[in-house]
């Protein structure tokens, strides 16, 4: 039987340890606070929002969410983000993804200051990351780390295989697994012969956004896997980018989804906000 990397049990813990940070600061006079900014009426992203505020209420850090009709113009928004970054009560600010088309992304997250990019999106923070001087790690990578560390998993030597190639999982993963001393792999859409990889990873990190797609060929025996996907099928039930039931007995440790990195996610988050105020980025 395989380890279940158990990401709403370890979120559980460190959230209580963040409670006490957050209390601790509170007593210095200091009280993290993070603003979201959330535009139209995304169904996923208000439930992300949702849970966000949630969880700062739960250990004690202040939140506020802006909400803009989908037509804001773009130049309002970033007259917005300009009076955020001069808001000394504000540590962490995000906006939610995705953007309405007449807004450009890039443009709003190269505006948010670095001192409070606590989705590390900005420009300045990936770079910082690459160099292995980050401003904050990304959440959903650092929740993954954190996610393996928990459960002692090896890296030193390690083939780690990541499964996707995007700008907010697969490459800023990659980078981390590399800072761990790992040899990484990216795999994508165009590699030819996925399975051939994967099946040779000792460490394997999906973020597909397609259910089921790892199967039991796939995987090394042995394997640590993580899978990031959440999807959500025609029943309404949600799985991973993983085939679980498939997978589980044939590998060494694997994440379910959901209550793998999900909760991390969040989790991450609140420790930029909070690390925001700690150490004054």
């Amino acid at each position: 039987m395989s380890i279940l990397l158990d990401g709403k049990k370890l979120a559980k813990e460190l959230t209580n340890t963040q409670k006490e940070r957050v209390s601790y600061l509170k007593k210095e006079g200091v009280v993290p606070k993070l603003t979201a900014v959330l535009i139209g009426d995304d169904p996923a992203s208000a439930v992300y929002v949702r849970m966000k505020e949630k969880r700062c209420k739960k250990i004690g850090i202040d939140s506020e969410v802006i909400r803009l009709p989908e037509s804001t113009p773009e130049k309002d928004l970033i007259e917005l983000i300009d009076k955020l970054n001069d808001d000394p009560s504000t540590s962490g600010i995000l906006t939610q993804l995705p953007l309405p088309d007449h807004i450009k992304e890039q443009t709003i997250l190269e505006r948010i200051s670095t001192k409070k990019d606590v989705d590390c999106f900005h420009p300045f923070s990936v770079g910082r990351l690459m160099i292995g001087d980050p401003v904050f790690l990304p959440a959903t990578p650092a929740g993954v780390i954190k996610l393996l560390e928990r459960y002692s998993a090896p890296f030193e030597g390690k083939h780690a295989v990541v499964l996707g190639r995007s700008n907010i999982v697969g490459k800023p993963v990659s980078i981390l697994l590399l800072q761990k001393h790992c040899t990484v792999t990216i795999c994508h859409s165009r590699t030819v012969d996925l399975p051939s990889i994967t099946r040779d990873a000792d460490i394997l990190v999906v973020a597909t956004g397609r259910p089921k797609m790892v199967g039991i060929d796939w995987v090394k025996e042995g394997a640590w896997v993580v899978d990031v996907g959440t999807n959500r099928l025609d029943d309404g039930s949600l799985c991973g980018d993983v085939d679980y039931d498939a997978v589980k007995d044939k590998v060494h440790a694997i994440s379910p989804s959901p209550g793998g990195v999900g909760p991390m996610t969040i989790t991450m988050l609140m420790e930029n906000t909070i690390e925001a105020v700690e150490v004054g980025n």
